[in-house]
């Protein structure tokens, strides 16, 4: 991992997408509905390539007990916990409008449970849950079945449920261990509750366990933080996901209970992202791009080695890219040349169900365009590099005539040591990895189009 200077920092603090998808979420239209996707899904069943290749499952739970008050997630606050048995029921819909489609039995190597807050569902729900799945679909040995902890929800007994039904991933989140920053958003968690859930994850047997972290939260210093990114490497987690706050009020309700006075400023959260490169170098862990570290032995961190990273919805994966079949309210899935997204509330998620019909409000069919940005997008994201030898064959295209705007751009990443290019190829420096996304930007034709970048999260 090479050493970021802070003024690098600086200059690259600015916003962009995160290309879990290219096109990004915010160009999806109402144009595409249910029945695109439903031709979707019916073309993928009928092409003997499209049925060989495995599927990777999300499953979208919204509900959380508690406001955690940095949140951009789609989540519905409730302590009633019966609430959850009418969404398996509505999700059950779901899965059986979708398999009409697909057909039953599809392979599947990858499932994520997201939130909301996941363990927000007791064991006998859980168990239903995941019944309805594999009576649906077959879920393949060896695959990576991951699920997103709260602390709070959770005891070493709910571990081994959640080890019991085929979970063999964790991710914990954590955001801060300081109790003034857990206070400030409305989620106390003690380290000692945190740190006794990760040792019975291990002694269980789940293959990786991710922490997730928050810089930039209100009642941080880079003092503060520095303890919790000690405590960090004492924990040592297989995985890391380091996150910058966003503070978007206007957007986020939740986010209006923050005391804007009580954010870092611009300077300290600098701090704070250089003071977290540092440690996580010395603790070990492999930067594996964007947000993502992870010790050597991780399979993420042996992927990003091997070149072999991928990235979907949920962010960088292991697994092979492949069509994702999204479940459940608000969920962004991707079939074939398309992407969905599935109602965002839960009275219009459970009336498209009503009728009948496939809950997707809004999608996008990729253009040719499309297709070829996305591809160059996703290499440079994914393998640092680009031969452009793969484009022109894929695509039958010239790349330097086609990209010619783009690779002029690039020069002056060049210029700051970001990448080097060549007549036949791009490569990311180990500098310019970690602002992978500011070089993937300059081949977005709908971000040049619209310089307006404030719906983004900062890129570092």
């Amino acid at each position: 991992m090479s050493v970021v200077s802070p003024d690098l920092l600086r200059r690259f603090d600015l916003s962009g997408p995160r290309y879990t998808s290219y096109p990004t979420a915010d160009r999806f239209v109402e144009a595409f509905a249910a029945d695109d996707y439903a031709q979707a899904l019916k073309q993928r069943h009928s092409g003997a390539a499209a049925m060989a290749l495995p599927l990777s499952l999300y499953v979208h739970i919204p509900f959380c007990e508690s406001l955690c008050y940095y949140c951009a997630c789609n989540k519905i606050i409730t302590k009633h916990h019966e609430r959850a048995d009418e969404y398996l029921r509505y999700l059950s819909r779901e899965i059986d409008l979708q398999t009409a489609c697909l057909g039953i039995g599809q392979t599947v190597s990858q499932l994520h449970l997201g939130g909301g807050t996941p363990t927000f569902l007791n064991d006998e729900q859980l168990r239903a849950l995941m019944a309805m799945l594999r009576r649906s679909f077959s879920l393949a040995p060896g695959g990576e079945y991951s699920i997103e902890v709260d602390p709070r929800t959770v005891d070493r007994s709910r571990l081994e449920v959640l080890a019991e039904l085929g979970f063999n991933r964790l991710s914990f989140g954590v955001q801060d261990f300081d109790p003034a920053v857990q206070k400030a958003v409305h989620r106390v968690q003690p380290a000692e509750q945190v740190f006794a859930l990760v040792q019975a994850a291990r002694e269980l047997g789940f293959e990786s366990i991710n922490v997730d972290l928050i810089y930039g939260l209100p009642q941080q210093t880079p003092e503060s933080f520095d303890r919790t990114l000690a405590q960090i490497s004492v924990l040592k987690p297989d995985r890391v996901a380091l996150y910058a706050y966003a503070h978007l009020p206007a957007r986020f309700k939740p986010q209006r209970h923050i005391v804007t006075t009580a954010l870092p400023l611009a300077s300290a959260k600098i701090a704070m992202l250089s003071s977290s490169l540092i440690a996580f170098e010395a603790a070990g862990y492999v930067y594996v791009g964007m947000d993502h570290f992870a010790l050597p032995t991780d399979s993420l961190a042996i992927a990003k080695r091997q070149g072999r990273l991928h990235r979907n919805f949920q962010g960088y994966s292991t697994q092979p890219d492949c069509d994702l079949i999204a479940l459940g309210v608000s969920s962004i899935g991707r079939v074939g040349a398309t992407y969905s997204q599935n109602a965002k509330t839960l009275e219009e998620y459970y009336d498209h169900l009503d009728q009948g019909r496939l809950p997707v409000v809004r999608g996008l069919a990729l253009s040719r365009d499309d297709l070829v940005r996305r591809a160059v997008i996703m290499a440079l994201m994914c393998q640092g590099q680009l031969q452009f030898e793969s484009i022109e064959e894929a695509y039958l295209i010239d790349f330097r005539i086609y990209f010619a705007a783009e690779l002029q751009a690039l020069d002056l990443q060049e210029g700051q040591g970001l990448v080097t290019l060549s007549d036949s190829a791009i490569q990311v420096t180990s500098t310019g990895w970690f602002f992978v996304r500011a070089i993937a930007m300059i081949f977005d034709r709908y971000l040049q189009a619209d310089r307006n970048r404030a719906k983004f999260s900062k890129i570092i």
